[in-house]
This record gives structure tokens, sequence and C-alpha cells, in this order.
């Protein structure tokens, strides 16, 4: 999200929920900022302007209303066809410190209003050079001075008589952060209110006949139990499935809170813009065929005129079970129960629900986005926050709006709910032909999988194995860690699933010599004690019982798999679920041969879950694992290094690109000198555009240097035979610029001379920079061979000191790395790490950066070699509050 509001303006919302348009004001709204001075009432003009005269009303418009320029901004909230608040600035001449003021219609105080200004407008301030936000209050303006105390940035304030000086700091941290989280939730569900839990509702294109989808989704509203008052719309029937119909939208006697449209596409935009005008709050749009055409256009006008909310279009519709609501076309009833769904596609939808019935678990709201015009899986993240009713959600998204807002809100849902997705097909065969190594790397499954990591969710692959994850977490404890002992009747399905376990980054540890005693004291001599244990299938159910209870009570382990075939002699695994259902260690059952992929075992409410494959046991509790995992884990602040020159960082920025305003790679020792500004340790390096100047540098020097070329179109240096190693006199420097002058020709521009530096480990650290998820830092075994073991780890900034503590310790090869005898230091990976994930997020315009390689050694860190791409970008805020449509 760009800090620029375009001409249309943004969508976002009030703490009630409702809709407000915020746009820059200019001289053609002279009038309204007028209109809004003069409806304020005596005492809050008293309060703004520390009297109750009007004379000077006039002036303030002039000044708010004309054209913005580096030291003036203003910004207005419309609600409606009504200018609402205005909030702007007038920069001071240093530039960095600003008077702020706001005026909020008297109306809509306390909704939140003039916080969503401030917002706005602290960010537009913030991407001009502005730091500081001053204002002067009445001590009396308890109010406005809450506003400024509640947005979560660092503030001042000082008393001067009747007065109180405020000052605040434009920073966006994490205390920033979860204010405005906080904010978006109340608002959001508020909102959403209209959409999940309606007062009343009215299905418009309800058929008189079963067979159309408006009949379906009326039918399915009775028979779901919707209590609240439900009209139809049908001009040729008075009366369907005893519901009151109406002729057309505007002959509805109440205005419903919300509207099912199921009318041909071409009857949309109209049925929409009536809801908007009669002042219903919220559509649900099930009709296909908008998108891609100007009914789609037509939708988003109307729902922008009237500050609507939107499901869909090309969906199956809302359910909130515990509303007894069910706005859908479903077949059957939905079962009740505590999984939150939300999903683009209304056929997963459908199957899930199918899915959980089977499993005897249920919904306690499902969201079918559809094509996603307004609400999206980001509403449903904040509304499943505090919603007693659910206890996991389950997400199925082909794309992303927001992700930075989405990694944050997933974040901070995951920390208490399981949060679960299904990964979209995706092909990595469309990525485009990148120029560096990190950029190559950067799959859209890679970042996705890195924004997943990151925020705690439950990646999946199928929708079975979103039921699977669901079983192994509805009537289990989280596991205390990733040991697993498995105990099985039949020995193979113990290997298999010993397999399956390791396969899944459990580990399937040997047991202590206390546990396997107490084993033996319990089987056949015959038996294998040590982990995997194989009980023989000759034992009866209460000894398997007995098995599972010594393993519960090995400190070393933390889950049991517990695997077994029934035999004349007994079920095994029935005693599995007493034991399972005392909940003191995570305890999954696997039983070959069950009809059922995956089932509850136990009378009544079930124990445990049951699989009846080993690897799919094995894979649902590895992701739990993994899972639980994050969840103990602290969660880590940006690391901000404090020793950075930004400022001349920028400066380097703006000057490049004033030469190359379509962007490009910056010159190699400028790229050294930009890494030297963040204090990345690069080696010294000198470009000399000629023969003579090389000879010089070589001089400077003083020692045996590496020689690369700097030609157009030449990247990969060394692959292209453009480095020279050991270069120490000026006659080998002179015949090696001359073999370079051949083998480059015309497009050779110069050449890059650096020290020789002592060999160590070389890695790599790269930066992806995409428009939508931001910039992706990328971490693994660098050099020439870095694509061909592709050995390699990503995050998405901000990083913090754990999560880049996690990459250095996150290959296949840093065991090997940083453990044991000559491990190599990591303090200084992390921290060239956090200063690279700085580097990308306060500089936007780097699109992509290669450090390859960045040698390790006993005595630090240095990067040799480095390539830097600029492109013009307007900065991101992450943090903006605004609605998608």
């Amino acid at each position: 999200m760009t800090a620029a509001i375009g001409a249309q303006g943004v969508r976002a919302l009030l703490a009630d929920g409702r809709v407000v348009t915020i746009r820059a004001i200019g001289p053609g709204d002279a009038a309204e900022v007028l209109s809004l001075h003069t409806r304020l009432s005596d005492h809050d003009r008293y309060l703004r302007f520390f009297g109750t005269g009007t004379s000077m009303l006039h002036t303030i418009t002039q000044r708010i209303t004309r054209a913005a320029d580096g030291e003036h901004a203003a910004i207005g909230a419309w609600l409606g066809e009504r200018l609402a608040g205005i909030a702007h600035y007038e920069a001071r001449p240093a530039g960095t410190t600003a008077e702020v003021a706001l005026v909020v219609d008297g109306t809509v105080q306390a909704r939140g209003l003039g916080t969503l200004l401030l917002e706005h407008l602290g960010s537009m301030a913030r991407h001009r050079g502005v730091t500081r936000f001053v204002a002067e209050v009445l001590a009396e303006n308890s109010r406005m001075i809450r506003v400024f105390i509640d947005a979560g940035m660092p503030y001042r304030i000082t008393t001067d008589g009747p007065e109180r000086h405020v000052e605040i700091s434009l920073t966006e941290d994490e205390t920033f952060a979860a204010a405005v989280d906080e904010r978006d939730r109340v608002a959001d569900v508020a909102s959403l209110a209209k959409v999940l839990r309606p007062a009343s509702i009215v299905v418009v294109g309800a058929g008189r006949r079963p067979g159309s989808v408006g009949h379906a989704v009326l039918r399915n509203l009775l028979d779901g139990g919707f209590t609240g008052r439900l009209t139809a719309v049908n001009p040729h029937a008075e009366e369907i499935a005893g519901v009151p119909c109406r002729p057309s939208i505007e002959e509805l006697t109440e205005t419903p809170e919300l509207a099912v449209i199921c009318v041909p596409a071409e009857s949309v935009p109209d049925a929409v813009e009536e809801c908007g005008r009669e002042g219903i709050p919220a559509v649900v749009v099930i009709s296909a065929g908008l998108s891609g055409t100007d009914l789609a256009t037509k939708v988003l006008a109307s729902v922008r005129r009237h500050g609507m909310r939107l499901v869909g279009p090309n969906c199956v519709g809302v359910v909130n079970t515990a509303a007894g609501l069910d706005a859908t076309f479903t077949r059957g009833d939905i079962p009740v129960g505590d999984v939150g769904i939300v999903t683009q596609s209304g056929g997963v939808g459908i199957a899930l629900v199918e899915l959980l019935r089977q499993l005897g678990l249920g919904v306690s709201t499902m969201v079918s986005t559809g094509d996603k015009y307004d609400v999206s899986g980001n509403d449903m993240l904040l509304w499943w926050r505090h919603d007693e009713h659910t206890a996991a959600a389950v997400l199925y998204l082909e794309s992303f709006g927001n992700p930075r807002k989405f990694s944050r809100l997933a974040r901070g849902l995951a920390r208490t709910k399981p949060v679960i997705a299904v990964r979209s097909a995706e092909s990595d065969v469309a990525q485009r032909a990148a120029a560096s190594h990190t950029a190559a790397a950067a799959t859209p499954a890679v970042t996705r999988d890195a924004l997943f990591e990151q925020a705690g969710v439950i990646a999946v692959d199928t929708v079975s194995e979103v039921t699977d994850v669901l079983a192994a977490l509805a009537w289990q404890p989280l596991p205390a860690g990733n040991r697993v002992a498995i105990l099985s009747n039949a020995g193979g399905a113990g290997v298999l699933a010993a397999d399956a376990c390791v396969h899944n980054g459990l580990v399937v540890p040997s047991l202590g010599a206390a546990t396997r005693a107490k084993l033996a004291a319990l089987l056949p001599a015959q038996a294998t004690v040590d982990n995997p244990i194989d009980t023989t299938a000759g034992i009866d159910a209460a000894t398997f019982g007995a098995c599972l209870e010594v393993l519960l009570a090995d400190d070393t382990i933390d889950a049991v798999l517990a695997a077994g075939v029934p035999t004349a002699l007994a079920d095994p695994v029935t005693a599995s679920a007493a034991l399972a259902r005392a909940r003191r260690k995570t305890v999954l059952v696997v039983r070959p041969g069950q009809l059922a992929s995956v089932t509850g075992l136990g009378d009544g409410t079930p124990a445990t879950a049951s699989f009846a494959d080993p690897a799919a046991a094995a894979a649902a509790l590895g992701r739990i694992a993994t899972y639980a995992r994050w969840r103990r884990q602290p969660a880590g602040a940006a690391v901000d290094p404090g020793d950075l020159q930004l400022d001349r960082a920028h400066a380097l920025v703006a000057e490049f690109l004033r030469a190359e305003p379509r962007g490009g790679w910056l010159p190699p020792d400028t790229t050294m000198r930009f890494l030297d500004l963040f204090g990345i340790p690069a080696v010294r390096s000198v470009l000399a555009r000629d023969t003579e100047t090389a000879v010089r540098a070589l001089a400077d020097l003083g020692g045996p240097v590496v020689v690369k070329v700097v030609a157009a179109g030449v990247l990969h240096k060394a692959r292209a035979g453009g480095v020279v190693l050991n270069v120490a006199t000026e006659e080998q420097l002179r015949t090696t610029i001359a073999t370079f002058r051949d083998r480059f020709g015309g497009a050779m521009q110069g050449v890059l001379l650096q020290p020789m530096a002592a060999p160590g480990r070389e890695l790599i650290v790269g930066v992806d920079s995409d428009e939508v998820f931001g910039p992706l830092v990328l971490f693994g075994l660098g050099g020439t061979d870095t694509d061909l073991i592709a050995d390699r780890v990503a995050r998405l900034t901000p990083l913090s000191g754990r999560d880049a503590g996690y990459m250095v310790g996150g290959l296949r090869s840093s065991k090997a790395l940083f453990a044991g005898d000559g491990a190599l230091p990591t303090e200084e990976l992390v921290d060239i790490l956090t200063r690279v994930s700085h580097l990308a997020e306060t500089i936007p315009e780097v699109v992509e950066l290669d450090l390859n390689p960045v040698v390790v050694r006993q005595d630090g860190c240095q990067v040799l070699d480095a390539r830097v791409r600029l492109v013009p970008r307007d900065p991101a805020d992450p943090f903006l509050r605004r609605l998608r449509a």
C-alpha cells in the first residue's frame, strides 16, 4: 500500500463500522470545507480555534484548500456525500516538523474519525520527509488530546497556561502497529456484523420454484433457523416459501441490514445501486460473470458511493451458525462447530463443509469471498480474533490483496488459534527471467511459504490435509516438542510411521534404559522395546494400554503414535482412547484398513484422531508440532541497527535515479559505498575506467588484487570469464585488462579492483522486492554454485533478530557449518541479515540485491561482490487502514 491517495480516494472504516472515503482536499472543495466549519457548534469552534467567532472561517478555508505543496497537505473524510472531517498540516521552515490540525463534524465525533485521519495524514507527511507533528490544544479539549495519545506513536505533552503543547514522533514501530491493528479489528467487526449477524435480510432474485440459486438461498435461511426479518424481492410473487415478497428493492417497507443478490449478471449493478440508495449497508453478490467487464466497474462505483460492504461476486454466500445464518446455496444443513472458513473457491468451501461433517466437526462461520472485490481473508482474521465461537481458522486464498497486513493479522490470530491455509495451485513456469541469483530463487511459492511460516500459519496442499490437521488439533493438546514414540502391534506399520515421522521433521529417539526395562517387563521376549516399539500381534488391549502408559510417563517423549491392527485377541487401540482422553500428551492413532482416511476415536466425544495411513498421521503431527514450536517462541521485534546513514543513502539513490529515470544497476563502486552506509562490511573496491587509473589503484591497494570486469549486460562475471585472481604486478594487470577487452569488446566499461581476501565459506544474502508482498530476504550457500546446490531459506521483511537467527540455522547445511568442531561464527551473519532487512525496508527503490559471496571466517564476515538494482517506486505503508474496494 503506497502512501499516495489517488483521485478516487480510499475507503476506510469508522469504529462503528460505517465506511468513509478519504481523499486529498483541493481548491474545488472550498464550499464543503467552509460548510463543515460553519456547522460546528460554538463549543466545538471554541475548542478548535480558541474562540467562537466565524469571521476567520473564509481565511481558514482558503488556507486548507490551497493546492498541496512541500509545506502543506490536507485530507478529508466523506461520509456518503458529506464532508465529515479534515486533517491538515503546515510544515515549518526546517521541513521536518509540521503543525497539525484536525476538525471533525460533531455528529461523528467519538467514532475514531480523528485518529483515522491522523494516521493517513501522518503517512503522507512521513513520506514527504516530515518526522514530527506539533499541535497547540486547549487543556479542556480532552477528546483531541486523547486522539494524539491513542494514535500509538511516541508523544510528549507539555503545559503552557490553559494550553497543551503536543509533539508526536511519526514513528511506525510495534506499539503503533498494535494500536492500528486493534482499531482495525474494532471497526472491521462492527462493519462485518451487518454481514454475519444481520437483524434483517432481503434475498434479491429469489425464484418461486426449487432449482434456482435464489430459491436455495432463501430455503437455507429458513431451514438454518434465521430468526430475523426475512424478505424476498421478486416482481412475480407475493410470497415464496412463506416469505413475503416485494416487486423491487425500493418498495421494501423496511430497510434490511443485508441483501443477498442472486440475479443475472447484467442486472447486478442496478440491484447494488438500489440497495445503496435505500441505505442497505451490506450486500452478498452470489451472481457470477461480472469480473473483467463494465458490470464490475459499475458495482464498485455503487459500493464506494454509498459506503457499503460487499462479499463476492461469484461466491457461494456466508454462514454464521451461532446466528442461525446460512445465506448460501449449499446442499443440506451446515454442521455447527468451531471452525471458521474463508475461501475464494466456492467448491473448496463446500468440500470442507462435507469433510467436517464426516469427521464430526462443524463450522462457526464461513465466508465465500469469490472474486473478492471487498471483504477478504484479512477481514475474517480480524473477526475471528475474539470470536468465542471459533477455535480454528481455515483459509483458501488464491491471491493476497495486502499480504503484509495478512502477515500481521494471521500472526496475531495464530498466537491463540491455529490458522490452516491451503496452498493454491501455483506454477513457477511463468517466473520472470531474473538477472540476479536472489530474484531467480524468489519464486511466488517461496514468497508465499515464507509469509505463511513467519505468521505461524499451518500450510497444507490438499483439502483432505486440512481435515487431517483439524482432527489432530480437535481433541488433543499441542505437543511440547517433536520427540515421538511409535507404539505398534504390527511391525510394518511402525516402520512406516517412523519413516514418515522423520520425513516430516519429527525425531524418533532411542528410549532410555528405564523405559525399555518397563516395556520388556510387559511384553513377550520377541517384542522390540526400542523406538519404534513392536509389541507383536499376540498382546491384548490391556497390555497395549500399559505400554502406552509407560511411554506417556517418559519425559523424553512429547507425543505418541499408536498404530494397531485388530486381531482375534483384541483391538489394541481401544485402550488408547481412554489414555488419550486424559490429554497428558499428544496421542494420535493409526488403524490401517479403516474405511475413513481420518475419523474420531472413542465413544461420544472422540478422544483423539484415528488415521488410516501412518504417513498422514505423521504429516499432521509434524505440522502441529511445528506450529506448537512457533507458538512457544516469543514474538520478535524488528531490529533497527541504529548506526545507519539513511540521509546519505536516500541522496545516493535520488542522484542515481535522476541520471537513470527508468532505473538500473548501481555501478560496482557505488554499490560498495551504498552498502557501507548501512554498516554492511564490504571489501574495499576501486573502479577504474581506463588502464592507467587501474595501475594507480593497484599501487594504492598495495598487494595482490582481484580484477573484475565491468561490462554492459554482464552480471555473472565469473561465469563470463570476467574475474582474475592474484594480480600482483603492473604487467599482470595490463595483460588482464587487455584480455578483458578482447573478450568483452565494446561492452567493457572498466575494471573493479579489490584486495585479495582470505578464503572462507561462501554464502549469499539477497533481496527481491515485490510490489505486493514487499521485500523478501534470502540466505543460503553462495559462490558460483549457489543455484546448483540451492540450499536457501527466505523471510519477508522486517526481520527480527529471531528471524535472522532462524535463517542462519535453517539451511540443510547449517549444522555442518555452525555447530561442532570448527563451527563458523554466526553473530555477524545475523547482523548482516538484519541490516539488509532494514535497507530493503527503508529504501523501497531497491528491487534486487545480491551479496554473493559473503565470505565467513573465524574472524568475521566480508562481502566480496554485490549488485543492487534500483527502480523508481513510491514508498509503501503497510499500516494504512483502507478497504480493498
